[in-house]
């Protein structure tokens, strides 16, 4: 059994505004089980940059990491359930 330590921090980084920490993907990639997303959502969206999702607290948390550089985290949104409708490819 996992721990519920990795869900709990994703809830905590999406629940501070961007600039309260300096995350990285690489940290990210190591303490957050998440998903990739091909896309990120329209909030988040921009030039060099791209998504990851994680799931907790009956939410989920999507976070904007920058291409470039020590790839920095840029913005994250959550969505409450209900409120996204979800997509999955091959």
């Amino acid at each position: 059994m996992r721990p519920a330590l990795p869900a709990a921090l994703a809830a905590a980084l999406a629940a501070l505004p961007a600039a309260a920490f300096e995350m990285t993907y690489e940290l990210f990639e190591a303490a957050v089980p998440h998903l990739d997303l091909e896309d990120c959502p329209a909030a988040l969206s921009g030039p060099d940059r791209f998504c990851r999702l994680a799931i907790g607290h009956d939410a989920m948390h999507v976070f904007a990491f920058a291409v470039e550089g020590a790839q920095p985290l840029v913005g994250v949104e959550s969505f409450a359930v209900g409120s996204y409708t979800l997509t999955l490819g091959e």
